[in-house]
């Protein structure tokens, strides 16, 4: 089966918002073997959806629609894929009293052009949304298929996972179960980590390995396929172990999880709170760790010191200390974790200073920064970095190796 993605929505043409519908997409289907050769981005036009449906006929026979089943009257997917197969609009009345439960729940007034909403191509298979209002669909004509679901993330996701790719492994009436792990890595490069793994991808058949880059991370995807369940599991540890004996010391976790997640979950487990002193990440660390569930037990509270009166007013770093390394420097990042842990009476003290450009400070070229780390009854850790990147990538990155080298002195991963 060869599969094309069409994206429907003017604003991805406008580069409003980003398609990663298609990626993700892309990723499930290749876990079913299906190929994917064509990503298509259409406006909310009718003629020319018309026109991209009949392209994707003609080289692929499962097309997957994602957008344009809203309220709206820009919204026309599905009226336009009605009209292609001939194939009348029904409303689904499950779908109709879900959208009349939404607003009833929320006192809110349901206009007319909500309705819209719950029609479905008629002989459609219905796909469920559990987290939004228009469900999703699964149509067959001829030798093609056609899959249409809504365009917001939050719906597709779920949609697909619980609902569309079941029906896919039905209709490839594929026996053999398809299971997959994650491994999340960090502080090795992608080329670096495909090069210690080239002879696993060169040779692989089953298990496959994926490697994923993002972010400043890279992930390894290893997917199994058999009939019996403790056979995917068996070939997906082997492969597993293969790989940690040769870049073990850089996974930090498996599945969908985060740097900062797993420093959460190791300070939780380990009952230590944490503050920070924060100065060119200006917060950043303090609010992707709010953003955690559980962060709440464990955050005391922090400070943001940009300049050096706030360094020496509100964190007391001394003033010869800025005076004679200055504020880009590791005594003055010990000083910063060691006063932000005792200002606060935590058990962990995180501080952040550096250069994030785009001008150099007190010398100190761009991407110059210091994080300190310390922890009560251990001498204080500071590690120097020298990063690359625009502003923003610096900021983030620094946070990322804030939980990486936390974790390392929490003794989770290996220095």
């Amino acid at each position: 089966m060869n599969a094309e993605i069409i994206a429907v929505g003017s604003e991805l043409l406008l580069g409003q918002i980003n398609n990663t519908n298609a990626k993700f997409l892309s990723t499930q289907l290749a876990e079913l073997g299906i190929n994917v050769f064509f990503h298509t981005v259409v406006g909310d036009n009718s003629e020319r959806l018309k026109n991209v449906l009949e392209i994707a006929e003609s080289r692929s026979n499962l097309i997957i629609l994602t957008g344009g089943l809203g309220p709206t009257k820009d919204d026309l997917t599905k009226e336009t894929i009605s009209r292609h197969l001939d194939m009348p609009l029904v409303m689904d009345e499950e779908a109709l009293d879900s959208i009349v439960g939404y607003y009833k729940k929320r006192g809110r007034e349901m206009t007319e052009n909500n309705k819209k909403q719950a029609l479905v191509i008629e002989g459609s298979t219905v796909l469920p949304n559990e987290h939004g209002m228009a469900p999703g669909m699964m149509v067959e004509k001829g030798e093609s298929v056609y899959m249409l679901f809504p365009g917001p993330p939050k719906e597709m996701e779920p949609m697909f996972r619980k609902f569309g790719y079941k029906h896919l492994l039905d209709k490839l009436d594929i026996k053999e179960r398809i299971d997959s792990k994650v491994l999340r890595f960090f502080g090795i490069g992608e080329s670096l980590l495909e090069t210690k793994v080239d002879d696993l991808l060169v040779n692989q058949s089953n298990p496959t390995l994926a490697p994923l880059a993002a972010d400043g991370e890279v992930k390894l995807r290893i997917t199994a396929k058999d009939v019996s369940k403790e056979k995917t599991e068996r070939l997906i540890s082997d492969m597993e172990k293969e790989i940690r004996s040769r870049v073990g010391e850089f996974c930090y976790g498996e599945g969908e999880t985060s740097l900062m997640k797993e420093a959460v979950k190791e300070l939780s487990s380990k009952r230590y709170t944490i503050a920070a002193a924060e100065s060119l990440t200006g917060g950043m660390f303090q609010e992707e760790l709010t953003a955690i569930s559980g962060a709440g037990l464990i955050l005391k509270g922090g400070i943001v010191s940009y300049t050096n009166e706030a360094k020496m007013k509100l964190l007391k770093i001394k003033e010869e200390t800025i005076e004679k390394f200055g504020v880009v420097s590791e005594e003055c990042a010990a000083e910063m974790a060691e006063n932000i842990r005792e200002l606060t009476g935590s058990d962990v003290g995180m501080s952040f200073t550096g250069v994030a450009g785009p001008d150099t400070l007190e010398g100190q070229p761009v991407g110059t920064v210091y994080i300190g780390i310390s922890l009560k009854g251990k001498a204080t850790a500071v590690r120097k970095l020298n990063l690359s990147g625009s502003r923003a990538q610096i900021r983030i990155r620094t946070v990322k190796y804030g939980c990486h080298y936390l974790l390392q002195e929490l003794g989770l991963t290996n220095h």
